[in-house]
This record gives structure tokens, sequence and C-alpha cells, in this order.
């Protein structure tokens, strides 16, 4: 959990969309759930409730542009509008559920909604069991996150407003202080 913009993927009625979302983050290990907040106004969120699946891709540096484009272009203001084709976003279908998923992201999680709908309708939150999970290997291994400065064109975006992101590129190692004595 270190606080990345997503990429949400979602299909319905053969139509793909693709939108990017700064609120997400793990509520669960086992199975593993994830909250993220989709507003009301999204043609994302109408397909997400239409089908009860969505994917999480996690977009890197190298993706800074395209993570701002689809965040600030609806899919619903153009009908037949497809973010993937306008925009030249090549993607894969998803092993379990065969959702599209970003190339080019460094991680990748097919999901599931768990039905909650005081929190999708007062807080725009939803809740997922992941189904499906991918990253890669060059920035996550072991079960945990590799940051690398050597590697800047994969660090994750995290969105500090009106298109600007930060990146994490720089780790500090932590120890445990003793007690008094």
């Amino acid at each position: 959990n270190h606080g990345p913009t997503v990429l949400v993927s979602s299909v319905a009625g053969g139509r793909r969309n693709l939108m990017a979302a700064a609120w997400s983050m793990p509520v669960e290990f086992t199975p593993p759930r994830i909250a993220v907040v989709i507003d009301k106004s999204t043609f994302t969120r109408e397909q997400v409730a239409a089908t009860g699946m969505l994917a999480l891709n996690l977009p890197c540096r190298a993706l800074a542009d395209l993570t701002y484009t689809v965040g600030s272009v609806s899919g619903r203001d153009e009908p037949g509008l497809d973010k993937f084709d306008q925009f030249g976003i090549a993607a894969f279908n998803g092993p379990v559920l065969g959702l599209p998923l970003v190339d080019g992201c460094i991680g990748w999680l097919e999901c599931r909604v768990i039905d909650e709908p005081h929190t999708e309708q007062a807080y725009d939150t939803f809740f997922v069991e992941v189904v499906s999970a991918q990253a890669d290997p060059r920035v996550f291994s072991e079960g945990r996150w590799h940051p690398d400065p050597a590697h800047p064109a994969l660090q994750t975006l995290h969105h500090l407003g009106a298109g600007l992101f930060a990146v994490a590129a720089d780790t500090v190692q932590a120890t445990v202080l003793s007690g008094r004595e």
C-alpha cells in the first residue's frame, strides 16, 4: 500500500472504458480486497455497476500523460468513444475475467465487486476482491514493491492535482527504536 494512482478499466455491452482514480487502498490480505472510489458521474461507474467487475492497472511514470488524459476525458461524452482506440492504448485480456488490461503498466488486478450498496451510494466507494494479480518483476517481487531510481520510467504515479504527479523513487529503511532504559 503505497498510494499510487490506478487506471480503472471496465467493459460492458462490448464497450471498453478506462479512467484514472487517485483513491484506492488495500483493506484485506486474505482474501485480497481493495477499496476504490469511483464517482457516480463516471461512465466507468455505470459499467462496473452493470457487470460487477473492474480491473486496476498500475501506471508508471512512462504513462503519466496517458493517465492524466483518461482521467480528464469522459467515455460518456461521446457515444461509442473507446478510449483505448482513441488514444492508441495497447491492451491485453485479463486471465480470469477477460477485462482489458493496459499494456505498459507495472501491475494489474482483476477484481469482482463485493456488494456494499450503502458505501457505493453514500461514499462512491467500491470494495472489490482481487481474483487475479500480475506485476512487473522489475518493480515487484517477494511480496514487496522495489522503487528504483535506476528505472525512472517504472516509478509509480501519485496524483497531487491538476495533472501534477509525484513518483515513488526513493526509499528509507527504518529501524525499531529502543525503549528508554
